[in-house]
């Protein structure tokens, strides 16, 4: 009868795994349960994707981009509006600044190129140089901040002087999370299991490269708008 003939099939199989197998489970090219459970507990221990931290400073750069774009708009229509608008005479510093903020970022590709050869040495020497140039960028700021009080010329001086703080000082700030980024990869010892070295050089990069960008903008608008 049928289906008897299909229960002695059945058990044919069963008793052929029993010799055959040694009670093991056949093997199949994609891989049973017990290959998939491997699988994902070898994913769980592998590091997070690097795809959320270049989301993350993305989510940042556009953030920052908004605020300061949000500030040049409203500096533009109080330029338009004013009658008695008062530029302030851009101190001879800041454009040595943008050169020395723009050698940083030179220094801070070849630095990643060093790193991508395996020249770790190299990598070291040129991010550090990439970090003191960051740090006297800001300390030219200062010194250029000092010069304009030195002419009588504060925050609430004017219109004009005011917008010229709150560009420069806003950048500023904004350039110190990147200084404290390149520290800490330049304090890295090797590759950890959140973020490899590789990875986070690039991503501090992206970082680095739009505050270089946007320095270039508001210079050059607070240049036009004189």
């Amino acid at each position: 009868m049928p289906g008897k003939s299909a229960e002695h099939d059945i058990e044919l199989i069963i008793e052929d795994i029993g010799r055959g197998g040694g009670g093991k489970p056949p093997q199949r090219d994609g891989g049973d349960d017990g290959d998939s459970d491997g699988a994902r507990r070898r994913d769980s221990s592998r590091p997070p994707q690097r795809n959320r931290y270049y989301t993350a400073v993305i989510v940042a750069i556009v953030a920052i981009l908004v605020f300061f774009l949000a500030l040049a708009s409203a500096y533009i229509v109080r330029r338009g509006s004013s009658a008695n608008w008062t530029p302030v005479h851009i101190p001879p510093i800041l454009w040595v600044n943008t050169l020395v903020l723009l050698l940083s970022s030179a220094t801070l590709e070849f630095a990643r190129r060093k790193l991508a050869k395996g020249d770790f040495m190299s990598f070291r020497k040129l991010w550090m140089l990439t970090t003191i140039l960051g740090l006297l960028f800001l300390l030219g700021q200062f010194v250029g901040w000092r010069q304009l009080e030195a002419q009588g010329v504060f925050l609430a001086t004017n219109a004009a002087s005011s917008f010229f703080y709150v560009f420069t000082g806003a950048h500023a700030v904004h350039l110190f999370g990147g200084v404290i980024a390149l520290l800490y990869v330049a304090a890295r010892k090797s590759d950890g299991t959140r973020l490899s070295r590789s990875a986070a050089a690039e991503v501090t990069s992206y970082y680095w490269h739009f505050m270089d960008a946007l320095w270039v903008f508001l210079l050059a608008l607070i240049y036009i708008g004189r």
